[in-house]
């Protein structure tokens, strides 16, 4: 029985003049159904590796993945900027242009957007699938190199899913770089996922999962980490650079963490709580605020004004401590004009715990506001009366000594 399998040195039958260069998808749609007639006893599915070697690969074909236990596997991430080259005029002279490794390009011609969709019906969900240090790239942005829409994903798990892994990826140039839906434990580690419009999509439900120790940068149409009704999702330790809309946005997430991370942005709504979110931690994280500095992505935002919070936090009974804040924004970028920015909005919910976390501003900014609808929010040492801000009298405030 075959169960590591070389997409260099696999024949399609019937199809003698497919190769992975021409069209890597349905070399894999191939091995896949090779596979599934060799491992047809219930009891006895082990699965199966798909080696992608490093070289330049066409995916003209969406692979579909159905069968739990595959893992594909390259031997490098190859990433490198395409916006860098994009802009940057003459590049004659550069020692490559394209990303390397072992590099897909996502190129459907086949009507559908995804390169890799995992999806299966039936019981049970599919599981310990793994994708593994290769390269998606979406090659273009069409007219415009800064747009960040060409309507490709890299890798959408599609159906229920169990500790399934992404690790050691590059993506680059997709509107969606991984969108998984209702999943558990989950382990999306060590990739480097950039100039994509969104990068991490956590859609539907889940529990159990991570986001960790990931290099991350989308686009100001998406999101750097969204997640949606994840129940003990794990988002640490990872470095998470402009241009998203958000750095993480949580929506009607619960008892998750958002701790031990470097967070860089030009827009307010770096951590954004959106719905009910309840007990959550954000904590001992590096929040630094800018602005735009690059003259082509320098008309785009993300459509919200500084009073919005650097965290928006909306839910009850969740803690915000020990976090260190650069807000680094000359005055006259302030939106709206001449008003102080905010760090931390408390927009709704009760028994809100804010705590320990230091502020430093290069104007004058209001550390902690707390809209009329919040109550019982506790704030301490977060900042100085002067800069503590409440439309509510139910809360609890302790200036910072």
């Amino acid at each position: 029985m075959t169960t590591v399998y070389d997409v260099t040195t696999w024949s399609v039958p019937g199809n003698p003049s497919a190769t992975p260069y021409n069209d890597i998808g349905l070399i894999i749609n191939s091995i896949i159904a090779d596979v599934k007639s060799q491992q047809t006893n219930q009891a006895s599915k082990p699965g199966a590796v798909v080696y992608i070697p490093p070289g330049d690969y066409s995916l003209k074909t969406r692979v579909n993945v159905d069968i739990s236990f595959l893992t594909i596997r390259g031997s490098g991430h190859g990433f490198t900027s395409s916006s860098i080259r994009y802009n940057a005029g003459n590049t004659s002279s550069w020692h490559e242009i394209f990303p390397g490794g072992s590099r897909i390009r996502v190129e459907n011609t086949d009507g559908n957007t995804e390169a890799f969709r995992v999806y299966r019906t039936g019981d049970p969900r599919l599981s310990s699938i793994v994708f593994q240090n290769f390269c998606l790239d979406g090659v273009s942005f069409s007219t415009n190199q800064n747009s960040y829409v060409n309507g490709k994903t890299g890798i959408r798990f599609d159906s229920a899913n169990d500790s399934c892994r992404v690790e050691g990826m590059g993506m680059v140039y997709l509107e969606h770089g991984l969108v998984v839906r209702d999943t558990d434990a989950l382990s999306v580690s060590g990739n480097f996922l950039a100039e994509c419009g969104s990068c991490i999509e956590l859609t539907g439900s889940g529990q159990a999962s991570k986001v960790t120790d990931n290099l991350i940068g989308a686009g100001y149409v998406g999101f750097s980490i969204f997640a949606e009704g994840h129940m003990g999702l794990l988002v640490s330790a990872n470095n998470v650079f402009p241009r998203g809309k958000s750095s993480v946005h949580f929506k009607d997430c619960t008892r998750s963490s958002i701790t031990a991370n470097r967070f860089h942005a030009f827009y307010p709504g770096m951590v954004n709580f959106e719905g009910n979110c309840t007990e959550n931690l954000i904590g001992a994280n590096h929040f630094l605020r800018q602005v735009e500095p690059f003259d082509p992505l320098k008309p785009y935002n993300n459509g919200l004004d500084d009073l919005f919070g650097l965290v928006h936090v909306a839910g009850s009974g969740n803690t915000v401590t020990g976090n260190h804040f650069s807000y680094d924004v000359p005055s006259g970028s302030v939106t709206p004009s001449g008003q102080k920015p905010t760090i931390i909005l408390v927009a709704s919910g009760a028994n809100n715990y804010i705590a320990a976390n230091n502020t430093i501003s290069s104007v004058a900014a209001n550390t902690v506001v707390l809209d009329g609808s919040t109550t019982g929010t506790k704030v301490l040492d977060s900042g100085g009366a002067g800069e503590f801000v409440h439309y509510t009298s139910s809360y609890s405030f302790r200036a910072t000594p």
